[in-house]
């Protein structure tokens, strides 16, 4: 098995972090349908938040939506820097980990109730839980 990922320059392994990288953010996207669904019907938490002025609930559509755009932009961000000759796994954590440290700050602060902000905090927590151990086992080292 390594002699073909050898021979073909790597894309057998290429392949394998690209589907790891799929499934990462597949479950991260349900992880937080979870969550949301946990908020909304077993807790009856409505997550509001406040968007220039107005209050407008957040969906689930739009959590799903959320994440996957969440998990393609780390993905391609991973891509970006494993151009590197340094691969760029280090560089990819501490970067994913401030973004998720600065989605704290902003996301749940946007919340109506301290129920919502809770919610949406537990929501970025558990996107960010899934999707920065999940991806960072994929980045090329170098």
């Amino acid at each position: 098995m390594s002699n073909a990922s050898t021979a073909t320059g790597g894309t057998a392994t290429r392949r394998g972090a690209g589907r790891q990288r799929i499934v990462t953010v597949v479950v991260a996207t349900l992880a937080t349908v979870v969550v949301w669904l946990l908020a909304h019907s077993a807790f009856g938490v409505d997550i509001e938040v406040k968007t220039n002025g107005s209050a407008s609930s957040v969906q689930l559509p739009a959590v799903i939506f959320a994440t996957l755009v969440s998990g393609l932009l780390a993905w391609a961000l991973i891509a970006l820097l494993e151009r590197r000759p340094s691969g760029g796994r280090k560089a990819w954590v501490i970067i994913a980990v401030v973004v998720f440290l600065l989605s704290l700050v902003a996301g749940p602060g946007s919340g109506v109730t301290t129920s919502a902000k809770i919610a949406l905090a537990c929501l970025h927590t558990v996107a960010a839980l899934v999707l920065v151990p999940g991806l960072a086992r994929t980045v090329r080292k170098g």
